[in-house]
């Protein structure tokens, strides 16, 4: 073979060489480009999830206040069920006086 031969062929297993690469270079960026929309996609699913689970757990976090509400009016009862407690005492010491007399 004359060398100018064998250069070429050396060029087209070089060319050869070449597109292979460039081939398979594109295929990755093709996977790449899929699977980012695909994470796209799938972000925003979990982002509407998340808002969902966020709604629906509002009530929870709400209880702290209920519970602090419920303190007082339990509070506000038993100030009340004393009061009724004198009111009551009074009310038949005086009818037990009254009685007597």
């Amino acid at each position: 073979m004359p060398p100018s031969s064998a250069m070429g062929t050396w060029w087209i297993i070089g060319f050869g060489a070449a597109a292979v690469v460039v081939v398979v270079v594109a295929a990755l960026l093709l996977g790449i480009l899929y699977q980012a929309r695909r994470i796209r996609r799938l972000a925003g699913v979990a982002i509407e999830v998340v808002g969902r689970i966020d709604v629906n757990t509002r009530s929870v976090w709400a209880l702290r206040t209920t519970n602090a509400t419920a303190a007082g009016l339990l509070d506000g009862a038993k100030a009340i069920e004393g009061n009724a407690a004198a009111i009551r005492g009074v009310l038949e010491a005086s009818h037990g006086t009254e009685s007597a007399a």
